[in-house]
């Protein structure tokens, strides 16, 4: 979860960000990518996916969770997992075998070199990088705006920011094709509406246990198509895009 929405949270995780962490972690078992010892997760929020990730690894693997917006409190207040998940808000200095990048780059200006920084300064050379950005810059909304979004991609201006940064995408795809029709009518509600639409994060979900538990069926029944087409084709829509890369050095 965004730093940004963590206060609208009342312990509850959305619908969307469970099913998306399942996505994600069986992406990268798929490719026999949860072997790896040491990782980083840029932009972490607040640590949860990488905390639901680490019971997944080795029992020796830990991950290194990266985000400027950390405050002093939040490193000491975070759920570090036993000590494998250790919170930094400054660079890193050393270098892993997987980076995951997930939601992040659509926050930095420019993307390509930071992206590129990254690939060069924290990768291993044998390493594999995980993107995932919102997808359909027609798409971008107030919620782009409130999370400080520069931008939304088409899955092919995706493969080629990660190719400027000298990795060669593996895997690509998109996720959650079943919400594209509802941000398309929040974005024209916000066009024909001079009032606009109150935005609220993932962190303000307040759906009770049989509601959520139905959204997460229906939103994993589209995940898992995403899974069945991204073995075939790389332009799958979603809300969201991703891509599953090596370095090509």
């Amino acid at each position: 979860m965004d730093l940004r929405e963590r206060s609208a949270t009342g312990g509850s995780r959305h619908p969307w960000e469970l099913v998306r962490a399942d996505f994600f972690e069986r992406l990268l078992a798929e490719h026999d990518l949860l072997s790896a010892s040491t990782w980083l997760d840029v932009g972490a929020g607040d640590a949860w996916f990488a905390t639901d990730l680490r019971r997944q690894l080795e029992p020796d693997a830990a991950i290194t969770c990266w985000d400027i917006n950390y405050a002093p409190e939040d490193v000491g207040a975070l759920d570090t997992a036993d000590g494998r998940i250790e919170l930094a808000a400054v660079r890193p200095t050393t270098r892993f075998s997987r980076v995951l990048l997930l939601d992040v780059i659509e926050h930095v200006q420019d993307d390509a070199t930071f992206l590129a920084d990254v690939v060069s300064d924290l990768l291993e050379p044998d390493g594999r990088v995980l993107i995932s950005v919102p997808a359909y810059q027609s798409l971008f909304s107030a919620h782009d705006t409130a999370l400080g979004h520069f931008r939304r991609y088409t899955p092919s201006q995706l493969e080629a920011v990660a190719a400027r940064a000298g990795l060669r995408v593996d895997a690509a795809g998109g996720l959650f094709a079943s919400l594209l029709v509802a941000r398309a009518m929040t974005k024209l509600k916000e066009r024909v509406s001079s009032a606009g639409s109150e935005w609220t994060g993932i962190g303000a979900w307040s759906g009770g246990p049989l509601v959520t538990r139905a959204t997460v069926t229906a939103l994993s029944a589209d995940a898992a198509l995403a899974r069945l087409a991204a073995r075939h084709t790389r332009r799958f829509p979603g809300l969201s895009c991703w891509v599953l890369c090596s370095h090509d050095a």
